[in-house]
Order: structure tokens, then sequence, then C-alpha cells
């Protein structure tokens, strides 16, 4: 990332993107929330990316240099929060679930202005216990730094549905199936499995948000049927993919 902005403060704010539009890098010295109320939300650093539609917000530590995309219309809130209050005891990102409840308590205080009233701390106090209250979601897609990785990960970034195995795809770039099984575990904290799954939900999320029926997602994705791919994607969001839209749809 080139040309990082620095932003003293992170902002308690509401914004609307359009589809495709950026946030480009840029860093806070305050801890930072970001929550898309519509659409799908993609967060990169060095290490990786971190997606989230609008059942998920994601937490961004101080300090932390980061870039935002939009998929879909993005109505992005945005909570910031002093350096020493970190409700989460968090210092890397991290995508939490959010339930109706956590909704509309991060719409209610990023839509109105800070005013100094009892009110208004009163809904703060209550949005940081139902973060606390907050599962942390495995949305994160790390980004190799070994070069023997580096190459493979960038062939399956660019097809997702590419179905090749790990012995096929180390003859592509030159290393044995066991050389980056090892990597990847060493490198990435997951399985090659692991993070192709996660390469491919991230994709479908965005497909997703840009009005792509589901059995198009699927095929684009590498999943074998519309049914596999459904699974996957219930028991990680915990709803089928036409749930996703309609609910993204109506927000």
């Amino acid at each position: 990332m080139t040309d990082i902005r620095h932003e003293p403060i992170a902002p308690t704010r509401t914004e609307r993107l359009a589809p495709g539009a950026e946030i480009d890098a840029h860093v806070h010295d305050d801890h930072q929330i970001v929550y898309a109320g519509r659409g799908v939300l993609s967060i990169t650093t060095s290490a990786g990316s971190w997606v989230a539609p609008a059942t998920r917000a994601i937490w961004v530590p101080a300090g932390t240099v980061h870039a935002h995309q939009a998929h879909g219309e993005l109505d992005l809130h945005l909570v910031g929060l002093p350096e020493d209050e970190n409700p989460l005891g968090l210092d890397a990102p991290t995508v939490l679930a959010v339930g109706s409840l956590l909704r509309e308590l991060l719409l209610a205080h990023t839509r109105t202005p800070d005013d100094g009233s009892p009110r208004r701390a009163r809904l703060r106090a209550v949005l940081l216990d139902e973060l606390r209250a907050s599962p942390q979601q495995a949305l994160h897609l790390p980004w190799p730094t070994a070069p023997q990785l580096l190459t493979l990960c960038a062939i399956l970034r660019a097809n997702p549905a590419d179905d090749r195995n790990l012995t096929a795809l180390g003859r592509r770039v030159g290393v044995s199936d066991r050389t980056l099984s090892r990597l990847f575990k060493r490198d990435l904290g997951m399985t090659f499995p692991q993070w192709r799954t996660q390469l491919r939900l991230h994709r479908a999320l965005v497909l997703l948000a840009d009005d792509t029926p589901v059995t198009a997602v699927a095929h684009r994705c590498g999943w074998s049927s519309a049914s596999a791919f459904i699974d996957v994607f219930r028991r990680t969001f915990g709803h089928t993919p036409g749930a996703h839209q309609s609910r993204d749809q109506a927000g």
C-alpha cells in the first residue's frame, strides 16, 4: 500500500459508497468498528483481507493500515473508539457477528450526532456491551509472504473455480505438494483446503452483492453444485445465499 493517509481520529459517521468504490489505504490512531448495513464490505491489510456482509462487522485496531472496498451498494457505518478503550481486547482485524440488536445500535449510533447527552452515553454503553458479547467469525483470508505460495495463491485468486489439487498446483509452480502443505500451515495458519474455501466464500459474497444468481456463484467459485455451495454457505453464515441476497436488498 502506498500514499498512506493518516487520520488521527477514527470518526463516527455514516456514508454511502457506490459498487466498486474504494477508500484508499489509511491509518487511525483510534480503533474503528466498520459495518455495512447494506452491501458487502472488504478490508485489506498487508496480512490479508476480511469480508463482511450485513450480518457481520469488522473490528480494525488502532494503527492498522487498511483499505476499504464496496461490493454492491454499500451503506457504511463507522464507529471510532479511543486507543485506550478496547472492549474486545483485540489487536488484529476481526470479523464479528451482528445480531438484530447490535445492528440497530450501530445504525442509531452512527446516524445521530454526538451531542454529549446522557442518552447518547447510554446508547454507546449498550453498544459496547453488545460488542463484547458478539462472537468472532473466521472470515479472514490471509495472504502469504512465502515466495513459494505467492504464485499459487495468485492463480487461485484469479480463478477460484480452479479445482486442481495441491499436487497439480505444485507441479505448476515447481514446488512439491508436501512442501506447499507445510507452508500453508506455517505461513497462513490453515490447511490448503481451508484457505481455498475461505477464498471461495469471499468471492461468493462479492458476487452475491452484485446480484449474481446463486447457481452462477456456485459455478464461478468452484463448487461442484449449487446445493454443495448452499450447504457450505449456510454452515458459515447461518442462512442460505438466497436469504442473504434478500436480506441485503432489504437493508
